[in-house]
């Protein structure tokens, strides 16, 4: 059974570009979101097994979604993908609950890896 993803990012364009790398790898892409709001939505209601989540979302930052994520107990892994790469903002994703952090840009091999961890 392939592995439900939930791809959260403001760009269509980068939202397309996750999509196609994890259809080409057999992932069900099960939702997409373009805000905050509506990728805490989606979370819940479709319970995927795995979240792709853009640190800066033109409602809310990253690390807060994840912040929800564990206060509400969401059993999905998560794997952030953002332009920003400073060390402080990677190391806060890891320590509320992210599997991995890629920072953009980035090569679909590089995110189906990080997704095999899952």
């Amino acid at each position: 059974m392939s592995k439900k993803v939930l791809i959260v990012d403001d760009s269509l364009y980068m939202r397309t570009l996750i999509k196609d790398a994890l259809v080409e790898k057999g992932f069900n892409v099960v939702g997409e979101a373009a805000n905050g709001e509506e990728a805490i939505d989606l979370a819940f209601e479709l319970n995927p097994d795995i979240i792709t989540l853009d640190n800066i979302l033109p409602d809310m930052i990253g690390t807060d979604i994840l912040k929800v994520f564990k206060e509400e107990g969401l059993p999905s892994k998560v794997i952030m993908i953002s332009a920003v790469g400073q060390d402080s903002v990677i190391n806060e994703g890891l320590s509320l609950g992210a599997l991995d952090y890629i920072v953009k840009p980035f090569t679909p091999e590089k995110l189906i890896t990080a997704l095999a961890k899952t």
